[in-house]
């Protein structure tokens, strides 16, 4: 329901190279669908985007059930989506469009995590909901990538999903692969947007190696590139050449400055150990450390806001990090058994990690720092080269490997993340 005293404005927009034949200079192919619901007021009365009382923030598909569109009509639909996938009301998008008039919804694609997002690591196998008995294709078992066969008849692939707004989370690889096949099988592509719940402000760690593209980096970008998924697929659309019929219905109510504790939506946990908001502030720059060979607190009650290992004094790792005063975060020794690995079973040594100061809290310096104190203290324990696989920066690793100071290896991304602001300018869709 639309709040009827603050005028929206409504925009999907599609997005393509303007030159297909040179590919020297890619534009916007915008079309445009505005809807101003002007209840009594004009144009240059739309609400201030920083106004102090904000109505709450609606994702893409309620904005579709306000304006279904009559494109959608007659058409057959395929659904990328899981248990994020809800509108304001609750109800499962794989209803709302299951019970939509003059459209039929015939098979459902779900990411890592399966469609109910409860599994951990294994593949996920084909299955079938329950409500609708729609088949359900998983994009995390024998393919990554929906086949031709998955394809057949479908007319529209809708995406909805909620993502963490990190690189590497492989919810932006399947937005990525899905969109190559629909442009390849030449189906129209459709996200309902949802926000970047880190807010869409701060981009933070280094640019990925153009040599690393892999599924837990599909795309040369930072760590965080605060967009939401639907500017993040306009992006990858021109930027990645993949030339899909795009279209993104917007989220209401949302500027770039709310994370997603401020938006009024309910966190459902995008995947098991993503269970609060704070988990995933800390997830971007815990995460990196993992493959260096300590647990990040998978299979414990808190996960990413504890990390250790066996060979871990807690007291002494404490005090050395709580000297480096970084910003945002304290530490509190802790003792901890998880039950998944790398220490299924056994007792680690390590610290707490209490966020003081969101404001000021950056994840990928508080991933350095504990980086950097891991390998001075544990040299022979902590493999250090091993980060690269999800920091993605192999001049990022060698500068720690150096002794060189996070906050300086910091500095040195601010060329790169300058250019990278300024490609990522062009498919902004709010204020």
């Amino acid at each position: 329901m639309v709040d009827a005293n603050i005028p929206q404005l409504y925009i999907a927009r599609v997005f393509g190279p303007y030159n297909r034949a040179s590919r020297l200079v890619f534009r916007f192919r915008s079309r445009l669908v505005i809807l101003i619901l002007m209840l009594g007021a004009d144009w240059h009365r739309l609400p201030a985007p920083k106004a102090t009382l904000r109505a709450p923030v609606q994702a893409g598909i309620d904005v579709y059930e306000s304006i279904p569109p009559a494109a959608f009509r007659g058409k057959r639909l395929g659904l990328i989506t899981n248990q994020t996938g809800l509108d304001s009301q609750g109800r499962r998008t794989i209803d709302v469009l299951a019970q939509a008039q003059g459209v039929e919804l015939v098979a459902l694609f779900s990411p890592e995590h399966g469609i109910a997002g409860e599994s951990v690591g294994a593949k996920i196998p084909d299955s079938t909901d329950r409500a609708t008995e729609l088949p359900i294709y998983s994009l995390y078992g024998e393919t990554r990538r929906p086949t031709d066969r998955m394809l057949q008849g479908i007319d529209v692939l809708v995406f909805d999903l909620q993502d963490a707004g990190v690189r590497f989370y492989t919810f932006v690889t399947t937005l990525g692969y899905c969109m190559e096949a629909a442009a390849k099988h030449h189906i129209r592509f459709v996200v309902m947007d949802r926000p970047d719940p880190l807010g869409g402000e701060v981009i933070e760690g280094p640019m990925l190696d153009s040599n690393r593209t892999s599924f837990t980096s599909y795309f040369p970008m930072p760590v965080r590139y605060a967009m939401t998924i639907g500017e993040l697929a306009g992006l990858l659309n021109v930027e990645n050449h993949i030339d899909a019929d795009l279209e993104i219905f917007p989220l209401s109510h949302w500027n770039r400055d709310q994370t997603y504790d401020q938006t009024g939506l309910p966190w459902i946990a995008p995947s098991p150990n993503l269970r609060t908001v704070k988990e995933a502030f800390l997830y971007p720059g815990l995460e990196i450390l993992q493959a260096g060979g300590v647990s990040v607190g998978r299979g414990t009650p808190t996960p990413f806001e504890i990390l250790g290992a066996p060979w871990i004094e807690a007291h002494r790792f404490a005090r050395e990090l709580n000297r480096r005063k970084v910003p945002g975060v304290r530490f509190e020794p802790a003792q901890f058994t998880p039950n998944e690995d790398p220490y299924a079973g056994k007792l680690c040594g390590g610290v707490r990690i209490r966020l003081s100061d969101p404001d000021s809290f950056r994840s990928m310096r508080l991933g350095l720092e504990i980086a950097d104190v891991l390998d001075r203290m544990y040299p022979s324990r902590f493999k250090l080269d091993r980060i690269v696989a999800l920091a993605g920066s192999q001049a990022t690793v060698d500068r720690l490997r150096r002794g060189d100071r996070p906050e300086d290896i910091i500095a040195g991304w601010s060329a790169d993340l300058d250019k990278f602001r300024r490609v990522r300018e062009k498919y902004l869709l709010y204020p």
